[in-house]
């Protein structure tokens, strides 16, 4: 799990609490520290160390730049998974970048789901998240199971980039409002 922000830092410890084996990595080392004391997960040091023998693998981080810096480089995401790892990223980004990470994972031999949540904090601490997700049908089933740690309705929403135009839809009604 990457990011252990306001919901990233609960949304990890659910996927610990359901089990599910827990590495994580937050660019601010004292919050992963924390994270694993309180949950007795893993941290490791980069974006990569982290991924580098997961079969999947959950982004939850600020916006398209803070994506893009775990995503590429030496020590990220890109060039450190192993063939076959499914990428769900949590993150409210843009559609333009999804998409583009999407067709990278086909051209790679990873494959990428945009799934941005709704819920807030609480939803997050709760386990209750609502999870808008874009992506292929097959690859959203297989991950299904983990989102469902800490989401309660979960929905392939269409294609990638999808699951970010679903959340920005849902905020503009949420501003409105």
């Amino acid at each position: 799990f990457i990011g252990l922000g306001v919901m990233g830092y609960n949304m990890a410890g659910h996927l610990k609490k359901n089990n599910f084996n827990t590495t994580v990595y937050n660019r601010t080392s004292s919050v992963a520290e924390k994270w694993v004391n309180e949950f007795k997960g893993n941290s490791k040091p980069t974006p990569g160390d982290a991924v580098s023998n997961a079969e999947v693998v959950c982004i939850c981080v600020g916006r398209d730049e803070d994506l893009i810096s775990v995503m590429e480089g030496d020590k990220g995401i890109i060039e450190n998974v192993k063939e076959g790892t499914i990428i769900i990223d949590h993150t409210t980004a843009s559609a333009d970048i999804a998409r583009k990470y999407y067709q990278q994972g086909k051209n790679s031999n990873f494959s990428f789901l945009d799934a941005p949540v709704s819920g807030g904090q609480a939803g997050a601490e709760n386990g209750i998240l609502s999870v808008m997700v874009g992506g292929d049908k097959d690859q959203f089933e297989k991950a299904k199971i983990i989102m469902s740690a800490y989401g309660k309705t979960i929905e392939l929403i269409g294609n990638a980039g999808s699951g970010q135009l679903a959340k920005m839809i849902n905020q503009i009604c949420i501003a409105g409002l």
